[in-house]
Formats: structure tokens, C-alpha cells, sequence
């Protein structure tokens, strides 16, 4: 399978096969990006969330979980500490003008990728936002992960508190 992924306004080509393995989501694979091939071992961590191990020869092993983002064509990269909307096939589906700043139109909630506690609640009821604004901090699998506003807008619901535990998709935050 070949895909086109955007990231922090970059896009790569991104080619997947099965290299040996377990089937139903797990096992290994060779990912090629942008013509460096790297081997992948990947595993189901929740219903729909993989933790993918990128297994290098000359450099540690780097984890990276990927959970349904916001919206269609979109998930959420979790590296680092760091939370990342990762665009597939944007282009393709109309998600590019969203990512390069035009943003999401109507009722956009945000919801929880993963199981896991807030931290944080950044904003308020009839706050106004910017797009890529972070909104909430949830924790989860002991990193903090930032959420971000999908548009710019107003906060319509703050469905939360600091120390609520969440599952995934439960909605957060509501942005009109």
C-alpha cells in the first residue's frame, strides 16, 4: 500500500508491506518513507490504537502510538512527549486545506485518542481559539499529550475537569 502523509506542513510518500508476522494488526513491516526503508514491528496497544517500533540497525528502537484523530483521513502521532495530527491522504480527501491553515468548518469536538487523566483544561466556556490552539492536556501511557483546536473559533463546551479520568473518544472540548 502506498499512502501520502502530511505532517507539520510536510508531505511524504509512504509505502507499507507486510514483512512476516502475526496478522489482525500485528507483526512486522517494511515501511518505506520517501525512499529510506526501515523495518516496523507493530501491535495493537487499544481497540483502535497501534504502537508502532521502528527497529533501526544503527540506532535505538523509537515507539510511536497512532490513535483516530478528529477527523476523517487524520490520526494523532504520539513521539516524544509530543502530540502530532498526522494528515493521510490529505491531498485526496480535501483534509490538506484544513492542515495549511483554513481549518474545519462547524461543531468540532475534541475528544480523547486514548484512555487516560486531564491535566490540564486550557480553556473556557465562550473563550475564543485559534487553529492549532492547545486546548487540554491529557496523560496517557505517561506522557503528556496537548490537544489542539481543529479551527479557530469559540469554545461552546468545556466537558471535563483537571483529574477526570477519560476513554477513548470520550468528547472534551466542543468548538463552534
Amino acid at each position: 500500500m502506498t499512502f501520502e502523509i502530511e505532517m507539520n506542513g510536510r508531505t511524504r510518500a509512504v509505502s507499507i508491506e507486510r514483512a512476516g508476522g502475526a496478522a489482525g494488526g500485528a507483526g512486522r513491516f517494511r515501511v518505506t518513507v520517501d525512499g529510506r526503508l526501515s523495518l516496523v514491528d507493530a501491535q495493537r496497544s487499544a481497540a483502535f490504537d497501534l504502537s508502532l517500533v521502528f527497529v533501526e540497525e544503527d540506532h535505538a528502537a523509537v515507539a510511536v502510538q497512532l490513535a483516530p484523530g478528529q477527523a476523517p483521513g487524520e490520526l494523532l502521532a504520539y513521539l516524544g512527549g509530543r502530540t502530532l495530527p498526522v494528515g493521510v491522504n490529505a491531498r485526496r480527501t480535501g483534509r490538506a486545506a484544513a492542515e495549511t491553515g483554513a481549518g474545519a468548518h462547524g461543531e468540532q469536538k475534541i475528544v480523547a485518542p486514548m484512555p487516560g487523566r486531564v491535566v490540564r483544561v486550557l480553556v473556557a466556556p465562550g473563550d475564543a481559539v485559534q487553529i492549532h490552539q492547545p486546548v487540554i492536556v491529557v496523560e496517557a501511557m505517561k506522557m503528556e499529550n496537548e490537544l489542539r483546536s481543529p479551527k479557530a473559533g469559540t469554545v461552546r463546551d468545556v466537558a471535563v475537569n483537571a483529574g477526570t479520568s477519560v476513554e477513548t473518544g470520550r468528547v472534551l472540548v466542543v468548538i463552534d
